[in-house]
């Protein structure tokens, strides 16, 4: 890529990201839109946006978000720290020691547009140059910052966990365990037999339990009361509707339009009965071998998890229970056998995604090779030739199809996660998160190193020794294109402020009344797609510093970018719907952990392309130190993430044993674990109050 077509994707983007700024100042502060830029508030806010988000303290986000609002917050802390260091040795003394070599050609400052942006990479510098020591230096340098900020905040927010575990009040996941695969006597029931089994080996901290039924078929039942009784009440929304005085007037006795309320009531009305019906059904019959079970202690709930509970391990087996809110239900309807074969299926899924996606980023890399298009499209080579729009079409269209195509991809990660069986909503979230952070990894980084360079360069793993050294080749010279990439993902974050699809809804909303809400229910936070999407920017930033230090300015105007919009973000638009703890922290860390071992690995192949073999050599400690002190840190902190240590848990036991509110919690635990879909629905009584004004206002 040309300089001249690298700055004309920073115009258009820095001139989109200045108009969706300037569009959300505007509809933020008008009423008819708070529903959308500020669901969690009563009313439109009137301060700057920029000025409240720089305000608001980490207690702010913590209140509002959560303890995973706070760690997701703390990721863009960190990646400023790292990437202003890094920026500084990139920009301040690397780029100008890239710029003033002449291993590419000499330097005419006239002729700099029509350049290649190689000329500020480290391919400009001489081979063997003693400048080189430069860019080692600032391999170790980059790499013990990266490592001191990552124990900093390794620490820090192991310290933020336990604090919070400790200032909770009493919570049911950390008095209750599931448990599954209850052995069943003939004639017996699963209730009896949970609770004769911890009435004799749980006897004195042994509280109550609830046991799960299936429920599928009620739930496809609630999700048709559900559709029915929106239907209904969004009616009100619509004008002049007959009464039963004045009747619709039809065409000759036979065409026209009857008054729908009186269908939708009484088809409601069926649909609750049938809901009761399968309600009772479920109750009495429907059991699974799995239940809740609640303990007097914390100490005893954590006890009947770590210690098997039978002879038989395929019995009688205890995991953590999640927030009753947490908990997805639907997963209890699937049997065990079930759920392995859709690990199966899962698993061969991605695969072919990867696949299809390979496919797809090789077309894309195409776009970015002005020869190779006009070979794919000789009719269009006219209009190729004009400089702007071969700029737009190298510079620019490439990271905006892949933009594109990747949004898709996070809600197909979420449902193969859904399909592997997990009963919590966090649990599907996470497991998501990692299957996407893989697959951005593999596909958007590797798929555009590998088949932007030449597809005989497929087979760089097949000899792991030539890893560095092929790397060395196929890294550098996609910087243009992911240059780019993190240009145009300023028009991405910048979009989350707008909230684009959710304004679109609600403007269509407006004008068609019969689609009007009545209530906005604020969205959740997408933690899945939103951390890999960031740690892929500390990807490339990472892996680019040394050899393409240009990205760097990019990379850190997204993090700053990301620090206010979705500090503003998860006060005014995003609900939790879970906290985990702070349990995403974990693959942030490790994934910066890669991300600098790939960097060590470029720049180890990268000197050896240079003739630089002194500095590949030193080097090579490196990756192994990096690696040591991953385990220091997945030892010293990675336990807290996991569980809650016998100091932390008794210590909280002995301090609330003896407050008077905990007889009432112990009490509300009985029904803590209650199927929602079994509670009763009185949606059909509720719609002749909402409806009536209807019929008497016509």
């Amino acid at each position: 890529m040309i300089v001249s077509a690298l700055a004309t994707a920073v115009g258009v983007n820095l001139g989109l990201t200045v108009l969706l700024v300037s569009a959300y100042s505007l509809l933020r502060r008008r009423p008819p839109f708070v529903s959308v830029y500020a669901p969690r508030r009563p009313y439109a806010p009137l301060e700057s946006w920029l000025a409240a988000a720089w305000r608001r303290s980490e207690d702010d986000i913590h209140a509002a978000a959560g303890l995973d609002g706070v760690i997701f917050v703390r990721i863009f802390v960190f990646s400023i720290r790292l990437f202003a260091v890094v920026a500084v040795v990139g920009v301040g003394v690397l780029m100008p020691i890239n710029f003033m070599g002449d291993q590419l050609q000499l330097i005419d400052f006239t002729d700099l547009p029509s350049k290649s942006v190689d000329v500020l990479s480290i391919s400009n510098v001489q081979d063997g140059s003693n400048k080189l020591w430069l860019h080692f230096s600032a391999v170790y340098i980059i790499t013990g910052v990266a490592c001191y900020l990552l124990y900093y905040e390794y620490r820090y927010i192991s310290g933020k966990r336990l604090e919070y575990f400790m200032t909770s009040k009493p919570l049911p996941q950390y008095f209750t365990v599931l448990v599954r695969a209850i052995p069943i006597t003939d004639g017996g029931s699963v209730s009896d037999a949970v609770d004769k089994f911890f009435k004799e080996y749980h006897s004195s901290t042994y509280l109550s339990h609830t046991v799960v039924h299936q429920t599928g078929k009620l739930r496809r039942l609630l999700n048709e009361t559900e559709i029915m009784w929106t239907k209904l009440k969004n009616l009100k929304y619509v004008p002049q509707r007959p009464s039963a005085d004045n009747p619709p007037k039809k065409f000759l006795g036979l065409f026209g339009r009857n008054n729908p309320i009186g269908k939708y009531q009484k088809r409601l009305a069926d649909l609750e009965e049938n809901v009761r019906m399968e309600q009772s059904d479920a109750t009495r019959r429907q059991e699974i071998p799995a239940a809740f079970v609640s303990f007097k202690s914390r100490y005893a709930s954590a006890n009947a998890i770590y210690i098997r509970q039978s002879d038989n391990p395929t019995e009688w087996q205890t995991e953590h229970a999640p927030d009753p809110h947490d908990v997805y239900w639907p997963s209890f309807s699937t049997s065990f056998m079930e759920r392995w074969i859709s690990k199966f299926v899962v698993f061969v899924a991605s695969v072919l995604l990867i696949i299809v996606f390979l496919l797809v980023v090789g077309f894309i890399q195409g776009l970015t090779y002005m020869e190779q298009l006009e070979a794919w499209l000789p009719f269009l080579r006219n209009i190729l030739e004009i400089a702007i729009v071969s700029q737009l079409v190298t510079g620019y269209l490439p990271s905006v199809i892949l933009h594109f195509l990747s949004s898709y991809v996070p809600s197909i990660m979420k449902l193969f996660s859904t399909m592997q069986g997990f009963v919590s909503v966090s649990g599907i979230e996470r497991s998501a998160c990692n299957k996407m952070l893989r697959f951005t990894i593999w596909t958007v980084f590797f798929a555009n190193v590998l088949t932007g360079s030449a597809l005989n360069q497929l087979n760089i793993f097949v000899d792991p020794k030539k890893i560095p050294e092929r790397l060395a080749v196929v890294v550098p010279a996609q910087a243009s294109f992911f240059i780019a990439y993190v240009v145009t993902s300023w028009t991405s974050i910048t979009s989350e402020l707008t909230q684009t699809s959710a304004l679109l809804y609600h403007l269509w909303g407006s004008c068609a009344k019969c689609c009007k809400r009545e209530d906005s229910e604020a969205p959740s936070m997408h933690y899945h797609s939103e951390i890999p999407r960031i740690l892929l920017f500390g990807l490339l930033g990472l892996t680019y510093s040394i050899v393409a230090p240009l990205i760097l300015p990019f990379v850190l105007t997204y993090f700053c970018l990301g620090y206010f919009i979705f500090r503003n973000q998860l006060c005014n638009v995003y609900a939790p719907k879970y906290d985990t703890g702070g349990r995403f922290w974990p693959i942030v860390h490790n994934a910066t952990i890669f991300s600098l071992v790939l960097m060590h690995l470029i720049s180890i192949g990268v000197f050896g392309v240079k003739e630089f073999p002194l500095g590949s050599s030193l080097l090579v400690p490196l990756p192994i130190l990096t690696l040591l002190f991953y385990a220091y840190c997945g030892n010293r902190f990675y336990p807290i993430f996991e569980a809650y240590s016998t100091e932390s848990l008794v210590n909280k036991d002995i301090q609330e044993q003896s407050k008077p509110e905990m007889a009432e919690f112990f009490s509300s635990l009985e029904t803590a674990y209650c199927d929602p879909a079994l509670k009763p629905i009185q949606r059909s009584s509720n719609s002749d109050e909402r409806t009536s004004p209807l019929l008497s206002s016509v």
